[in-house]
């Protein structure tokens, strides 16, 4: 058949009802009033045939008279896309004709460009896409609108958000009028508008059991006939909630503060790259003297902040911390909930880390040594790291002896001593100078002198791709004329002429874009993104913009300013002026050894990832895992039962892969959450913005305007020259990209993070922190990056694209 009432309609079959259709059949089995009605399912769509007959049948049989056609397309009303009228609905259809058309228009409408725009947005290929209709009799409505079962703009659960007009609810849902609003919380309904108390609480009622029976926070559609009936014209889950955190067993909420970004990570982490993370973090929070529970939510690392919100020793040292390395952002988000009540600091016992009290002389030693001989700190450094990249590494043959392995890396034993304290070292010598020098050098001058560092790891890496480039001229015409993937492919089965990217590759081929997720590919096994860097460093044709060049220009107005301040310094206070100036000169010497310590990480990475694969490639030919890299999505005690016969993993790891591919979608991180699944920023009050003068954080001098070009994976994008590159986020796997941009905006990120850090030292100005900046700006707009002022100008009317 290819018609089928509502009450016949199996909930499963979406294949064949649509998503509308399902879900107002799973109302019907939960006993909710739902107005009556038939859908015309896929099979006639398929075949592409309005059932007339069957059709005028079904309609007979509700007695005809108006009703609504309502698209319900196979890829619609799902947990993470709801197409929220992309499709179209009409309502008061009435006569056999009008009925058909209606009917014929639906399936049209999942053909439009809206629609098409949103299926290619949430990765759902256009062919598996098919429409269904449904048809039901139009409620006479008093008044009706939408319920939400929590707050879609702040994403606070257990609060039912209302809206309503009078008559049947379309001036809500397209938004063409103003409606009734109301917040519910679950104390008495306050009626005003024109919705009473009475209706308010049945409408949260409703809510409350929808979320109960369906699983999931819901978004719905109601009317109120004359009579007072209360119907329910649709529920679909909502879908622009971000994950909710764990709840707090204790009194009070728990705080979660987003630690990813700090290494330039939007992107979810696989289950297994998360394991190694959570370990990672929490050492390094302890060395502070921090105990953080480190949670997974949404595939995002987040730090239960809660217990050192409410510490009187460690509340008033988070701001810093926070400022320091995690960025404008989360530290907004922390002096903001110091001072909610909620947060009051509690009289507890002092818990202080004893790992990070015993390791206190060895950091002292560490540390003077290199602020007196930076030097030799730095030579320290790069033999480690020549050390970790040559170290032999056997692998056994025995899946339990490499898991043995696999599970020991996560608690190294070596001492990271020979990299950890100079870099520290840098680190703090550059935390040091704006308080140094406050009231004699302005934040701008701080960070010109912070510009063009040397012994950066991350730039030698962009400077020896752009040499490789350069040895590339022969090969120009293919390099920029053949797609990043086709080349990659080429290079690894030996195709390619070997112009020095087998040498780069031997050195940087550890790195990749969110490089600390062990469950990302590396440039070594997949060189695409480094293609597609080449082929933006070969359209450099004006010598005064090689990277080279512009790099020596910024380390010539690095050291000329501190010389200046050096100077001014001493003259304003000679006692002080004497150590900034020694500050300033050893933050030269040791700032730029910042990126050395992840890049050391890197090594260990490297071979915990390489016994991962050849794990799964065991498991995969012993039919226990689809293909070797779904080791990735398991975390290492699940790793190891499968190993040791344990259950078939094969379902878990499918919708493991799902949700991390739906989570790969997601456009916007929150920085911090309360465990209602409040997103804290948008407690804080509202930043002014006219809507071309964008504001954020300066975080590298200068000024320059530009076309921008908005990259939100940099795995085949290339950047023209003097362009200025937008993006969610950066981590070293992007700066290849920044040989070639004029400026960086960034939408997270810290001063100090790799990024802004990189970014100083090409000399491009740099903003970061710009809410929503790749939604707010578009590829081709001109723009004005202003470092110093912290603000991105646009040019153009927003959207507009050349």
């Amino acid at each position: 058949m290819d018609v089928l009432e509502l009450s016949e309609v199996d909930p499963g079959r979406r294949d064949l009802v649509g998503g509308k259709a399902a879900g107002l059949a799973a109302l019907i089995r939960l006993g909710e009033r739902v107005p009556e009605g038939f859908c015309v399912t896929t099979r006639a769509y398929r075949r592409g045939e309005v059932p007339r007959r069957e059709v005028l049948a079904a309609y007979a049989r509700l007695g005809g008279g108006p009703v609504a056609v309502r698209s319900s397309a196979t890829a619609e009303d799902l947990p993470e896309a709801g197409f929220a009228g992309q499709h179209d609905t009409f309502l008061s259809v009435e006569g056999a004709q009008d009925l058909l058309g209606a009917v014929r228009a639906c399936w049209d409408s999942l053909h439009s460009d809206r629609a098409g725009a949103y299926r290619e947005a949430a990765g759902i290929a256009h062919a598996d896409a098919h429409m269904a209709v449904v048809v039901q009799r139009m409620v006479d409505a008093e008044v009706a609108g939408v319920l939400f079962t929590a707050d879609p703009l702040t994403g606070t659960r257990g609060r039912t958000v209302v809206e309503a007009a009078p008559g049947p609810g379309t001036a809500v849902v397209e938004g063409t009028a103003a409606a009734d609003r109301y917040v519910l919380d679950g104390s008495a309904p306050a009626g005003h508008g024109c919705l009473t108390p009475d209706r308010l609480d049945e409408l949260r009622r409703a809510g409350e059991r929808l979320r109960g029976a369906l699983g999931a926070e819901q978004d719905v559609e109601w009317a109120y006939d004359r009579e007072g009936a209360l119907w329910l014209l649709q529920s679909r889950p909502i879908t622009t909630l971000f994950p909710q955190p764990p709840r707090g067993a204790g009194p009070g909420p728990r705080l979660y503060v987003e630690f990813g970004h700090v290494q330039g990570m939007l992107r979810p982490a696989t289950p297994m790259g998360m394991a190694t993370l959570k370990s990672v973090l929490a050492g390094m929070l302890a060395s502070f003297g921090l105990t953080v529970e480190i949670v997974d939510i949404g595939g995002r690392l987040y730090g239960d902040l809660t217990d050192a919100m409410r510490d009187p020793a460690t509340r008033r040292r988070l701001v810093g911390l926070m400022a320091v390395d995690f960025g404008p952002r989360a530290q907004a988000v922390v002096e903001h909930m110091l001072d909610d009540p909620r947060f009051a600091p509690l009289p507890a016992a002092r818990r202080r880390g004893a790992a990070a009290l015993a390791a206190a002389p060895r950091a002292a030693a560490g540390i003077l040594g290199a602020l007196a001989r930076p030097g030799a700190a730095r030579a320290r450094v790069f033999d480690e790291l020549e050390r970790l990249r040559l170290r032999p590494v056997a692998d056994p043959p025995a899946v339990g002896e490499l898991l043995d392995l696999v599970e020991e890396g996560e608690h190294p034993q070596e001492r990271p001593d020979p990299v950890l304290w100079p870099v520290v070292s840098g680190l703090a010598v550059c935390a040091a100078l704006p308080p140094l020098l406050r009231g004699i050098a302005t934040d701008e001058e701080i960070r010109t002198v912070l510009g063009g560092m040397p012994h950066n790891v991350t730039l030698q890496m962009d400077l020896a791709l752009w040499r490789v480039a350069r040895d590339a001229e022969p090969y120009r015409e293919r390099l920029l004329g053949t797609p990043p993937q086709e080349l990659a492919a080429a290079h690894l089965a030996g195709e390619l002429p070997d112009f020095g990217l087998d040498a780069f590759l031997d050195r940087y081929g550890v790195r990749s874009a969110a490089e600390v997720d062990v469950g990302v590919p590396r440039w070594s096994e997949d060189p695409a993104p480094v293609f597609a860097a080449l082929a933006g460093y070969l359209r450099v044709t004006d010598p005064g913009q090689a990277p080279d060049q512009r790099f020596g220009r910024a380390a010539a107005r690095a050291e000329a300013m501190l010389a200046e301040l050096s100077g001014r310094a001493r003259r304003a206070r000679p006692v002080r002026g004497r150590i900034a100036a020694f500050f300033l000169r050893r933050a030269r010497e040791l700032g730029g050894l910042r990126e050395a310590g992840k890049f050391a990480g890197l090594y260990a990475l490297r071979d915990r990832r390489r016994r991962l694969l050849l794990i799964g490639a065991r498991l995969h030919g012993q039919g226990l895992l689809d293909r070797a890299g779904d080791v990735m999505f398991l975390d290492p005690s699940e790793l190891r039962s499968v190993a040791e016969g344990g259950a078939d993993p094969r379902a878990e790891v499918a919708r493991r892969r799902e949700l991390h591919a739906r989570e790969l979608r997601r456009r916007r991180v929150p920085v911090a959450l309360l465990d209602d699944g409040t997103d804290v920023e948008t407690l804080l009050p509202s930043r002014a913005a006219d809507g071309r003068a964008l504001t954020g954080t300066g975080a590298a001098p200068g000024r320059v305007t530009g076309r921008a070009r908005v990259v939100r994976d940099p795995a085949t994008a290339s950047v023209e020259p003097g362009e200025v590159l937008v993006a969610p986020t950066t981590d070293p796997g992007w700066t290849p990209l920044f040989l070639t941009a004029g400026g960086l905006v960034t939408e997270t990120g810290a001063v100090m993070a790799h990024g802004p850090t990189v970014a100083r030292e090409y000399g491009i100005p740099a903003v970061i922190c710009v809410p929503d900046a790749t939604e707010r700006i578009r590829t081709g707009q001109t723009v004005t990056v202003d470092g110093a002022a912290g603000t991105v100008t646009v040019h153009e009317p927003e959207g507009r694209v050349h």
